[in-house]
């Protein structure tokens, strides 16, 4: 299989078309609304619907399940005793004889199945509706492809579950016990009158709906709710043995209660002569205050559908238009349209909601809040503001955070799944995401907001709990007096900070703890270390020490902070030796037990020079000892950073029996975190190759044991996920550090090399866009909601285009190679800035090496715009920008000429 074999793109909004994809496993599709209506559907209708983890309307699917489930959408032709599915899922339909083509678009998809023998053709379209309703609907068109009058028996047949997925199999019988089913005129309604939870089990409100109206809007001939009845002793959903001639029982629905519910719909007989065609409308909801009457009136026939599948596209094509590149090759700049979407997808599915659902039960983690955050600064708007200052009110006084987070900005709820854990990285992401806010706006007073600080039954970073705190306290932590304890989110990014620098291995590097980034180094908690979020951290203290001079260049010379912080600002007040890691610890301990419970009303007045003073020694002594130790300096003069230690106290990367042993993580942050120097770094960008693959660089060097004493990860096969995949996340934030430390060339050969086996179906067996990993059978894996979208789109934006804010002014800063521009020399990006829309059009007329251009002129709608000089680029004050009118998209023509 070539290039051209797998999909092509159909137009410029990202629509493509794949023949045949019933060829190949493991495909799907994402369908989702801002309601959190989240379906996913694969080329043989098979998938799941669901409002979240305990509401699914289909059975919950796992990847494998796609091709092993006779669950699906299905939908039979019934032709005398031939039985053909337009879904392909009828026993014994031969594919030989079927001509398939799915066509799909920015959450939208269609299967065209056409049978020269059976003389008919079908397209079925599905999409999630932008609209308040938690709705799935379904076209289904039958056209006559022969020259002779074809009569035959449409129905539908979708197998309904209407439960949690923790009952997928655990109590899968009792639980259709509480089934209740409701025949509609239009469909069934599924009702389970309690939800199964054996903590407490609670009354349900809430009803699953499959109703279909065929032309004219007609309802079924007739409805068959029970799955038993529906596909008879010995017979099965692709052979259903009911006869459709006889309608069901209903006058004895009652015996029927307490069985699995299937939305089976038989339509009358119909006859199309020759190219005649006709259309079925099936819709698929959950909802408490909904009735099947309204749901058809609302939402079927082929206006409705028409009129709401565009309003649909329409909505996210603008969301998409936000951010939107132009460089003359048509494959990439469409394939980039469906990377741009992946992170609103996983802000809307969080994690676990597609059929790579192997992290769990569902919704978003601490670290996933702030990437989206980071989507939404690229995507949507700089005025997230409040989102942002909700979701600092998940930090706990001890540096750590809640981890079951709601739906809503700032819902945070306490962990009762009993298995405390603490990644050692979520501290630093928020400020990452906070600087590029503070870059965009230069909303420095932002830093001076307070909010309030989380608090359940876990304290001391989870290794103790408060005996004190009850599940009917609320979730906020209190001071003494038992009101709500406030402190500024200059505050909030100091207690994840300070407490991370002191809580300090015997390496004098910060704990691992639960793990980091790598969830898979999870199984050295006790002693382990993560270097290479050491330099992560080393960075983020730096900056926030430049936030404290900016506040002092406003005029702002000292800050309240809690009481309790003058134990960790210890260069502030009482010192504490850096080199000694039990000091450090004894240090923190005492910080600890001191708002374990409440917190004292006692504030502090810090004078912000010192707190600068403060957070700088320990940046520098944290870069330095990560330097003088951690430098792994081989006899040929080659070198990498170690980047862990294990439970055992034993550095993890370095020469083992003879063999290297290197993370690229361990790499990654040393560089991004500016503690690599330039020699460093082209020693790694040397070592590196060992990491390297035909596709991109792999995770790890194969360490070719489990290591029990470091983490899952190293139980799982090489070239597999965590341990030696290629793992997009990570290789997109090495092409960002080199980028952002001045290896551009390199940086673009990372990106590129994604791309460019992304876009092969022939390898990668993936829809458009970037997968969590791609194993070691070239195939992408985890598709969709993977945290690389965010860090490619932003190293896009903000590194090859060069579109960044500093300190509410505009930067424009390229780093495109002469690949990137299309044969005119130009290559552009849809942006926005100051909340005024932006399209950056870059000239390269001569072809420049990326070395040898800088920028030379601006213009700004036609006429020039002044700025200042910064290095190879240009700064534009914001307030040139703020002058322009919102309602237009303004265009910026950005020339460069010779360096």
């Amino acid at each position: 299989m070539s290039i051209t074999d797998g999909w092509k793109f159909t137009d410029s909004n990202g629509s493509f078309e794949l023949k045949d994809p019933h060829k190949t496993s493991h495909l799907y599709f994402p369908l989702v609304n801002e309601s959190l209506m989240m379906s996913s559907i694969s080329p043989g209708l098979h998938g799941d619907i669901k409002t979240d983890l305990h509401h699914f309307l289909m059975p919950p699917v796992s990847v494998i399940d796609l091709h092993n489930s006779r669950s699906s959408r299905n939908f039979f032709v019934k032709m005398g005793d031939v039985l053909w599915s337009v879904a392909g899922n009828a026993a014994g339909q031969d594919h030989a004889n079927d001509e398939t083509t799915l066509q799909a678009g920015i959450l939208w998809h269609r299967i065209i199945r056409r049978n020269e023998k059976v003389g008919l053709e079908a397209s079925v379209t599905n999409f999630v509706p932008q609209i308040s309703k938690h709705v799935e609907l379904m076209e289904i068109k039958i056209r006559n492809i022969s020259t002779s009058a074809i009569e035959f028996i449409p129905i539908g047949a979708i197998p309904m579950y209407g439960r949690s997925a923790d009952s997928l199999r655990d109590h899968r019988h009792v639980t259709s016990l509480l089934n209740r089913i409701e025949v509609d005129d239009f469909g069934v309604i599924l009702k389970p009158v309690m939800s199964f939870d054996e903590r407490g089990h609670i009354l349900n409100q809430v009803k699953y709906f499959v109703l279909g109206a065929g032309p004219d809007l007609q309802p079924p001939r007739y409805i068959y709710p029970c799955l038993e009845t529906f596909i008879g002793e010995g017979g099965s959903l692709d052979r259903p043995l009911v006869d459709f001639d006889l309608p069901f029982d209903y006058k004895n629905l009652d015996q029927y209660q307490g069985f699995e519910a299937i939305g089976g719909l038989r339509f009358e007989n119909i006859t199309l002569g020759p190219g005649e065609e006709c259309a079925y409308y099936v819709v698929l909801a959950i909802g408490e205050d909904l009735s099947g009457q309204a749901l058809i009136d609302e939402l079927a026939g082929e206006d409705k559908f028409r009129t709401l599948l565009d309003q649909t596209t329409t909505y996210w094509s603008e969301k998409l238009d936000k951010v939107r590149v132009y460089t003359g090759d048509f494959r990439r700049d469409n394939w980039f349209r469906w990377v741009s979407l992946q992170p609103i997808l996983r802000r809307l599915m969080g994690n676990s909601f597609l059929p790579y659902h192997d992290y769990g039960r569902g919704g978003r983690g601490w670290r996933d809040l702030w990437q989206d955050a980071l989507g939404l600064l690229l995507l949507e708007s700089e005025e997230i503001s409040e989102v942002l200052h909700a979701y600092f009110a998940g930090v706990r006084l001890d540096g750590s955070n809640a981890t079951i987070i709601g739906n809503q900005p700032g819902e945070f709820k306490a962990d009762r799944n009993e298995i405390p854990r603490v990644w050692m990285d979520h501290g630093v992401w928020p400020l990452k995401t906070l600087d590029m806010y503070l870059g965009l706006t230069g909303d420095y007073p932002f830093l001076l907001r307070e909010q309030t600080y989380f608090k359940d039954h876990l304290t001391h970073r989870t290794k103790q709990q408060d005996l004190k705190w009850n599940d009917g306290d609320s979730n906020i932590q209190k001071t003494i007096s038992g009101r709500p304890y406030l402190g500024s989110i200059f505050e909030h990014l100091l207690v994840q900070h300070l407490s991370a620098f002191f809580n300090a291995g015997e390496h004098n590097n910060l704990r691992l703890e639960g793990g980091d980034w790598n969830d898979g180094l999870d199984m050295a908690h006790n002693r382990g270390e993560s270097v290479a979020f050491s330099a992560f951290y080393a960075a983020n203290l730096r900056l926030l020490a430049r936030y404290a001079e900016n506040l002092i260049q406003s005029g702002i010379t000292e800050i309240r902070l809690a009481g309790e912080l003058a134990l960790l600002l210890d260069r502030c007040f009482d010192r504490v030796n850096y080199s000694s890691a039990d000091e450090k610890q004894a240090r923190l301990l005492a910080y600890f037990d001191s708002v374990a419970h409440q917190i004292s009303e006692e504030k502090i007045n810090v004078e912000l020079s010192q707190l600068r003073s403060d957070l700088l020694e320990k940046s520098n002594w944290l870069s330095k000892h990560i330097q003088e130790n951690e430098w792994i300096s081989c006899e040929d003069g080659s070198g990498w950073f170690n980047g862990y230690y294990d439970n055992d106290g034993q550095r993890v990367e370095g020469i083992f029996s003879g063999q290297a042993r290197m993370t690229l993580t361990g790499q990654v942050f040393p560089i991004m975190g500016e503690v690599a120097t330039t020699d460093q770094i082209d020693k790694i960008m040397r070592e590196a190759a060992a990491l390297q693959t035909q596709l991109d660089y792999r995770l790890n060097t194969d360490f070719n044991e489990i290591q029990p004493a470091l983490g899952r990860a190293f139980g799982f096969a090489f070239g597999h996920k965590e341990n030696g995949a290629m793992f997009s996340h990570m290789a997109m934030m090495y092409a960002y550090a080199l980028y952002q430390r001045g290896y551009p060339e390199a940086g673009y050969q990372v990106i590129d090399n994604i791309y460019q086996h992304c876009q092969d179906f022939s390898v990668s067996k993936m829809y458009p866009g970037i997968p969590e990993y791609i194993g070691p059978d070239g195939r992408g894996y985890y598709f969709y909601l993977t945290g690389s979208a965010s860090w490619y789109l932003f190293t896009m934006i903000t590194q090859v285009f060069g579109i960044r804010g500093i300190d509410g002014d505009l930067l424009i800063d390229p780093k495109l190679m002469p690949a990137q521009f299309d044969r005119n020399g130009v290559a552009s990006i849809h942006s926005h800035f100051a909340g005024r829309e932006l399209v950056f059009e870059f000239r390269n007329q001569k072809k420049l090496a990326i070395n040898q251009y800088k920028v030379s002129q601006v213009q700004l709608d036609g006429d020039p715009i002044a700025f200042t000089s910064n290095g190879t680029g240009v700064i534009i004050n914001r307030r040139e920008i703020q002058k322009l009118d919102a309602a237009q998209t303004h265009r910026i023509i950005v020339e460069l000429g010779t360096n």
